[in-house]
């Protein structure tokens, strides 16, 4: 039998410091969250920790529970941060009045790389009140610093510690003689090439850009002078409700935190209260595709500005502005982990905005109609999706029709209890629009995104509202047909035509309809379309795909069917076409009408088709140059 030797990996700490520090987060700015966030999570255990004893004293005094909370409330915490010297003789100093660290805790915590005094059973599925889990925060101040300084006091031992680490995995712990103020202190000196990091208002602003929202004061010190840098605390920060009657407030704190001008939201809040926010409607119309970037708090400390999977896809028109305690950080603390936890998180902040739409609906419509019309594409996204939403909304979405651009309850009502025809396609609307506006027909256009659906869905909201889909044949039923006498008199020309047109699969039909302007009307069924555009796609591509293409060509092209064109004879241009007797000139205007047909229709032509344009322009030129008395 063979033996099996065991042995450890072998780390290289100064290797593995130098992945976290410099590899694992966006920008080195970043070391100013990591440290916010070990002083907000010192904070909020040694609150903890009051309140902790402070229930117990009550069990053994029979203390009213307003005593135990008033006694665990008394500590408010704070964070000191300081600069001093210049150059890279530059020193950060931030301090905090939490919990502080024990002899054990530093050896634990500190000097144990992935080691977290914030770990539960399951380090990413565990509830936990701070917002670091990961041991690793305290590394990315290797980023700008040769050495990291720590002194601390806990509040549980008393004895003042000093901590030093560098980045090639050493350090040294020792105990210190003076008494130092319960909490941690910590010094980090300018690294070369650190200088922008240490500026005042870089520091300023990157203790602002991630601790705004920050329920203690976080102050900064520079020459002596202390200023309070993020925001006062606010209580509609646990109750968005009250944001209704603070919109100035509001708007202003949008502006701050993201830059933009904003002149309306909506509150958010899931059931649990656990996470809550603003939903700012953005004043400018967004594209379909743009980003959706909010900005998220995890505990009060910003994750990221840039989070784009918090809210529902069809909620491009919002820019939000989130705090939460449940949703749990990737490693970085830059993003989300995506699990059934944000799933339910992203539903109900979703419900929030539905629901507020259509509470618009009801009590302000003029408010509401103004949103539509600047990001009514994500209004119908929503529709699509949500019936009862559709119900409420639908009203107010305005279709292009034939009547120009109206609201639905408005094409509703020039309808007159008709059905609302419609066209699946821009095509199809373009092929028809002028045949049935000189009509007075009334066709929506249905081949924009969504509204095809929305159309098709209205009976099921209300079964009053009936919807017929219109396609260019249905069209054709509506003209007036020949007599007798025409069709005996225009049937040679019409087999001229049709032998002219049998390459391209179509069929030659004249017909009377307005508008007289129009000359010929190209109506095409969808297998035939289908084979049309197969044939331009295997003109297009590569010989291996063009041999697949063929072989589906084969099984379409059996039910395809031909296209057909209809010639107008109220058009003074077919009917003297239709009293020429000349073969060739029949055929040249043959196909010069069927190639303005498809171009009118938008369809795209194949290269026999570009070539019968060129020659059939071809034949006019030379045809009036030549003989100008039998054009």
């Amino acid at each position: 039998m063979s033996q099996t030797d065991e042995y450890r990996f072998q780390v290289n700490l100064g290797g593995m410091i130098d992945i976290l520090a410099n590899h694992l987060y966006s920008s080195p700015r970043v070391f100013i969250r990591e440290i916010l966030q070990n002083a907000t999570d010192a904070i909020t255990a040694r609150k903890e920790l009051r309140k902790t004893e402070a229930e117990s004293r009550s069990l053994k005094e029979d203390n009213t529970l307003e005593d135990t909370a008033s006694e665990s409330n008394d500590y408010e915490g704070k964070v000191i941060v300081e600069l001093s010297g210049a150059g890279d003789q530059q020193v950060l100093m931030i301090q905090d009045n939490g919990i502080g660290l024990s002899e054990e805790d530093i050896h634990r915590f500190l000097s144990i790389i992935g080691q977290s005094s914030k770990k539960g059973a399951d380090l990413l599925t565990s509830e936990t009140s701070f917002i670091g889990r990961f041991g690793i925060g305290l590394l990315s101040c290797f980023m700008v610093s040769d050495e990291i300084v720590v002194l601390t006091r806990s509040v549980k031992e008393g004895i003042s510690m000093e901590w030093r680490g560098k980045p090639d995995g050493t350090y040294t712990i020792r105990r210190l003689e003076t008494e130092l103020p319960i909490g941690t202190q910590i010094y980090l000196r300018c690294k070369p090439g650190s200088e922008f990091y240490y500026e005042p208002a870089q520091v300023k602003d990157s203790l602002f850009y991630y601790g705004a929202l920050l329920p203690y004061p976080v102050l900064l010190s520079v020459d002596g002078e202390t200023k309070q840098v993020n925001l006062p605390s606010t209580s509609w920060m646990q109750d968005p409700e009250q944001l209704r009657s603070r919109r100035g407030e509001v708007l202003d704190l949008g502006y701050r935190l993201m830059g933009e001008r904003f002149s309306d939201f909506i509150p958010l809040r899931t059931a649990s209260g656990r996470t809550g926010g603003i939903a700012f409607i953005l004043p400018r119309s967004v594209n379909l595709n743009s980003k959706r970037l909010h900005r998220v708090y995890l505990k009060h400390m910003l994750v990221s500005d840039k989070a784009e999977n918090v809210l529902p896809e069809w909620a491009f028109f919002i820019k939000s502005l989130i705090w939460t305690d449940e949703l749990q950080p990737t490693a970085s603390r830059e993003y989300f982990y995506e699990n059934e936890q944000l799933d339910a998180v992203r539903s109900e902040l979703g419900t929030c905005i539905r629901q507020e739409l259509l509470r618009m609906a009801e009590y302000e419509p003029d408010r509401l109609q103004h949103w539509i019309r600047l990001h009514e594409l994500s209004m119908k996204a929503l529709a699509v999706e949500d019936d009862e939403f559709l119900r409420i909304m639908h009203r107010w979405f305005s279709f292009e029709s034939t009547f120009g651009r109206r609201e639905l309850s408005e094409l509703i009502r020039e309808a007159g209890g008709r059905p609302l025809h419609y066209t699946a396609t821009v095509d199809e609307y373009r092929q028809i629009t002028h045949v049935a506006a000189a009509q007075s027909m009334l066709v929506i256009n249905g081949g924009y995104i969504y509204d095809s659906e929305i159309l098709d869905k209205l009976h099921w909201i209300d079964a009053t509202l009936q919807t017929e889909r219109l396609s260019p044949e249905d069209v054709s039923l509506s003209f007036t047909g020949l007599t007798q006498e025409e069709h005996t008199k225009y049937y040679d020309v019409l087999r001229v035509m049709d032998a002219a047109l049998q390459p391209m699969r179509c069929r030659a039909e004249l017909k009377r309809f307005e508008p007289a302007s129009l000359p010929v009307l190209y109506t095409i069924s969808q297998d035939a379309l289908t084979l049309r555009s197969m044939e331009h796609t295997v003109e297009e591509t590569t010989s291996l795909f063009s041999n697949v293409l063929d072989s589906l060509k084969a099984g379409v092209q059996q039910n395809a069917g031909y296209s057909t064109l209809y010639f107008n004879l109220s058009n003074p241009v077919v009917a003297r076409i239709f009293e020429a007797t000349d073969t060739q000139m029949i055929t040249a205007a043959t196909e010069m009408m069927y190639v303005n047909a498809l171009m009118m229709g938008h369809y795209p032509m194949n290269r026999s088709e570009l070539g019968l344009m060129n020659r059939s322009v071809l034949h006019f030129i030379n045809w009036g140059l030549g003989n100008g008395q039998n054009t």
